[in-house]
């Protein structure tokens, strides 16, 4: 309660809570639209209500659910659909705040995904195919989940944040 004594969380006390301190500018965008997908009224602010639905999604969660969420948080054009680029672009940053040591670039992992994932070959994924692709492969829910690990990483930030 000390990091919002008001009981709003603005984005700026989300990136502190959750020990994201990277200035890239990607970055940010991509935690601003996680933060805006928590924010449901869209008025800026993430109220208490808003929290507790957003702490019950990442650590008791439907797997579908969480699928959806992570879709729209990579649909950034909002058009219900993921082209290449949309794709491309979250890897890139996954990478990042992960620090992910991988054997494949961001490139071959989204020509894998299109591979396994766009079923009508259209060049675009939509929600059905990448909720159906993700749950049909292990190496592409890892890849397409927003969050691997989300209650230990939940735990492990907030831990910290008590401390």
């Amino acid at each position: 309660m000390q990091e919002c004594p008001s009981g709003a969380l603005h984005l700026h006390e989300f990136r502190k809570i959750f020990g994201i301190t990277s200035t890239s500018e990607e970055e940010c965008l991509y935690v601003e639209r996680i933060f805006r997908s928590f924010d449901k009224n869209r008025d800026n602010v993430i109220d208490f209500m808003e929290f507790v639905a957003a702490v019950h999604l990442v650590l008791r969660g439907k797997l579908e659910d969480k699928l959806k969420w992570s879709f729209k948080v990579y649909d950034r054009d909002d058009n219900g659909k993921l082209d290449r680029s949309e794709v491309k672009h979250i890897i890139k940053i996954i990478y990042k705040l992960k620090q992910t040591d991988s054997d494949m670039s961001p490139n071959e992992v989204c020509d894998r995904i299109f591979e396994l994932v766009d079923s009508n070959k259209d060049g675009q994924i939509s929600l059905a195919e990448f909720m159906e692709g993700a749950k049909r492969d292990e190496w592409l829910m890892q890849q397409l989940k927003l969050d691997v690990n989300a209650s230990g990483w939940f735990n492990e930030h907030w831990k910290k944040k008590k401390s």
